[in-house]
């Protein structure tokens, strides 16, 4: 009687990959009483490092901004209070998974584990450069995966459509 091989996963190890932070016009900034405009992008990569090993990269940037007026009090230009980036990448044992499936734990479930460690990483950046925290909601990765894959189906089939 042979057995099946049963799919494997398994974290081996969480890691910082990359922590990054630019404040163009401190000390200024602090005397200024302004509400920045914040805005956070998230992105997700993965690559194999050895046969079954998969390093999974989350990165978040938060980008906060505030409007200069000029001396009439029209809006002159927008600059940058802060940019502050920080990388955070897992090597995962993923064996004996179908493909569907591995694209899945590598694009929503790996991310889900590593986000955790990315607000405080964060958290502390920001506020250890004089700034007010930014509060990270939640993200459902789920979702942001099934977005993912309905618009590379839709753009599938609008190459489709043009060839």
């Amino acid at each position: 009687m042979t057995q099946e091989k049963q799919p494997t996963f398994d974290i081996v190890r969480i890691y910082t990959k990359n922590v990054s932070l630019e404040s163009p016009n401190t000390p200024e900034v602090f005397k200024l009483n302004v509400q920045p405009e914040i805005q956070i992008q998230l992105g997700n990569d993965h690559r194999e490092v050895d046969p079954n090993i998969h390093e999974v990269l989350l990165r978040v940037t938060v980008t906060a901004t505030y409007k200069v007026e000029d001396a009439e009090g029209d809006e002159a230009e927008t600059k940058v209070m802060f940019l502050a980036e920080v990388e955070q990448a897992g090597l995962f044992l993923i064996d004996g998974f179908e493909e569907a499936q591995e694209a899945h734990l590598k694009g929503a479930y790996c991310p889900n584990i590593l986000y955790p460690y990315i607000r405080p990483a964060l958290d502390h950046l920001i506020s250890g450069a004089g700034f007010p925290p930014v509060m990270l909601s939640p993200i459902n990765f789920e979702a942001v995966y099934a977005d993912r894959l309905a618009q590379q189906a839709e753009e599938a089939a609008e190459e489709q459509v043009d060839a």
